[in-house]
């Protein structure tokens, strides 16, 4: 465009030039051909200045398209960062969740875990010898035990009559004949304490508390007054288990018995 005004200019100004060169020219030109040249001009301004009007027209367009371009390309850039934050958001409430769920699993994980050991039976160990015993057997045994600790022989005998009667073949029952014997000895019923002994004895003559119940025995005898019975108990004793610490004690016993 600006070589085409480039050249329209030169035109028009060796136009003006023709016009006024010379007088002796200008005399030549009669008044048709002047106003015939006049017009020609007259075309060639206004054909350069529709052409520049038009390129200026397009040129505005031009940078008009540009400028819708980039509102267009900013807006979608815009778009494509809050889709990026949106899924950013998305994909950490994602993960907080997982992580939510895997401790919710990992809780209930645990808390079955948990319930399942309280169901299963588990290895205790009681006077020396372990066995398998389901919780709630040892609980019921620990109950009993520490009502007998604190001197409560009656409520501990009927609390170990009752482990007996639900659990016979249970690990904890030679002892808790044993407990319960004493039991019955600490609130003075003699036979009934000789009778649990005894049965502790024949169920378990291996365990290590069998020489001692031999000699409760011996002493339950003693005190209902039957000497001959508390001497053949602790002659039993002294037989069966001479090397026990319960034989010492048995063999004072007869020398006082005497």
């Amino acid at each position: 465009m600006t070589s085409f005004i480039r050249h329209g200019a030169v035109a028009v100004a060796l136009a003006f030039g023709a016009l006024i060169s010379a007088p002796a020219q200008a005399a030549l030109f009669d008044d048709t051909e002047a106003r015939k040249a006049i017009i020609d001009l007259r075309t060639v301004v206004a054909q350069l200045k529709d052409k520049a009007d038009a390129d200026s027209k397009a040129t505005a367009e031009q940078i008009a398209h540009l400028q819708r371009s980039l509102l267009d390309l900013n807006r979608q850039l815009e778009e494509a960062r809050a889709d990026n934050a949106r899924l950013r958001g998305q994909s950490e409430q994602l993960a907080r969740d997982v992580s939510d769920l895997q401790r919710v699993q990992k809780d209930i994980r645990q808390g079955v875990d948990d319930r399942i050991r309280k169901l299963e039976p588990q290895t205790v160990s009681v006077d020396g010898r372990e066995f398998l015993a389901e919780p709630e057997e040892t609980r019921l045994y620990e109950e009993a035990m520490n009502v007998l600790r604190k001197g409560s022989f009656a409520e501990a005998a009927d609390l170990l009559s009752s482990f007996q009667r639900r659990y016979p073949a249970s690990g904890y029952a030679p002892s808790a004949l044993f407990w319960l014997g004493n039991a019955q000895y600490g609130k003075r019923d003699f036979k009934e304490s000789i009778t649990a002994f005894r049965a502790f004895v024949s169920r378990a003559p291996d365990h290590p508390r069998a020489p001692e119940a031999l000699l409760s025995v011996a002493n339950s005898q003693s005190d209902l007054k039957d000497t001959k019975a508390a001497r053949r108990t602790l002659e039993e004793l002294l037989k069966t288990y001479p090397k026990s610490e319960a034989a010492v004690a048995a063999k004072e016993r007869l020398a006082s018995l005497r």
